[in-house]
C-alpha cells in the first residue's frame, strides 16, 4: 500500500520520547513517500526539533536516518498539473500550504497520513476518505 507523509507525521515521530507513532511508522508494511520540499521543512526547523524533542540530538540523527530511508521523495515536477489543481481546489479554503502533499496523494493513488484535523476535517467536508491509519501495535 503506497502512503503519502504530511510532514507534521515526520516532526511527531521526531520530538516524542516513546512514540507508538514512530514504532508504527518503523514497522508497517507500507511504502511511504513524500514531496521533496518536506526536506527543506525539516532542515528549516533542526534547531526546533532539537531543541523540543524529547529524544538526545544523536538519538534524534539515528532515528531521522532510519525514517529517511524508509521514504521514497518524489520531485513536485513529476506530479502532473490535473492532479496539482485538483489537490488546489481541495485545499484552498483549508491549508494551501498542504497542496503539495496532497497532489502527491492523489498521483500516487494513495492514502494519505496525517495528523492535521483542521485538513482532515475539510478533506472529509469534500468528500475525501482516503486517510492512512496504522496498525496499532
Amino acid at each position: 500500500m503506497a502512503v503519502v507523509l504530511d510532514t507534521n507525521i515526520i516532526f511527531s515521530m521526531l520530538l516524542s520520547k516513546n512514540s507508538g507513532l514512530r514504532r508504527n511508522f518503523l514497522e508497517e508494511d507500507a511504502e511511504f513517500f513524500a514531496p521533496n520540499y518536506v526536506l527543506v521543512e525539516l532542515f528549516e526547523h533542526k534547531e526546533e526539533v532539537l531543541e523540543h524533542s524529547k529524544l538526545s540530538a544523536p538519538e534524534i540523527y539515528e532515528l531521522l536516518y532510519r525514517m529517511l530511508a524508509r521514504i521514497n521523495f518524489i520531485s513536485e515536477q513529476t506530479i502532473s498539473q490535473k492532479n496539482k489543481l485538483k489537490a488546489y481546489k481541495l485545499c484552498q479554503d483549508v491549508d494551501e500550504d498542504d497542496t503539495p502533499i496532497v497532489a502527491l496523494m492523489l498521483e500516487l493513488k494513495a492514502r494519505l497520513w496525517t495528523n492535521d484535523k483542521r485538513l482532515k476535517r475539510g478533506l472529509i467536508k469534500q468528500g475525501f476518505k482516503r486517510f492512512f491509519v496504522p496498525k496499532r501495535k
